[in-house]
């Protein structure tokens, strides 16, 4: 089954995919890292980037996308254009997937008593998709994705 990984940062979802077959974990090429909403975007920019986004779960067989939540207020509170891009995630329609949203709580408590199993320098995936695999490491091991 594979998980896509998703951290909502500005107007960016940073992606990840993660397979998991036969107990063994592997890292799917995936010819996108992250999509991106226009600052001054348009509601026809919104429904491109969800059709992009739909696109790419459809191309590469995702069954279920993992977002790591965002706080809606507070220190860590996420932006306005974070919460939308989630929501064209969300109301994706036309193919089999399932979103889940994953707490940072959760995360930490997963990561805890599963830790990774192996260290993310030794993935091969750029920095600033460490929170989107670690998302969808946990999404392989949350019940809503299996």
């Amino acid at each position: 089954m594979i998980v896509c990984g998703v951290e909502l940062t500005g107007s960016d979802a940073v992606v990840c995919l993660l397979n998991m077959d036969r107990g063994q974990f592997n890292l799917p090429e995936c010819k996108v890292r992250k999509l991106s909403l226009p600052k001054n975007h348009s509601r026809e920019d919104l429904k491109r980037f969800q059709a992009a986004f739909a696109e790419l779960m459809a191309e590469y067989g995702v069954t279920c996308v993992a977002i790591k939540e965002r706080m809606p207020k507070g220190k860590f509170a996420g932006g306005a254009i974070s919460f939308k891009l989630e929501a064209a995630i969300q109301l994706i329609t036309g193919i089999d997937l399932t979103v889940t949203l994953l707490p940072p709580a959760r995360i930490k408590s997963t990561l805890a008593s599963n830790p990774l199993p192996i260290a993310f320098a030794d993935t091969g995936l750029k920095a600033f998709q460490e929170a989107a695999f670690t998302a969808a490491y946990v999404g392989q091991l949350h019940d809503h994705c299996t």
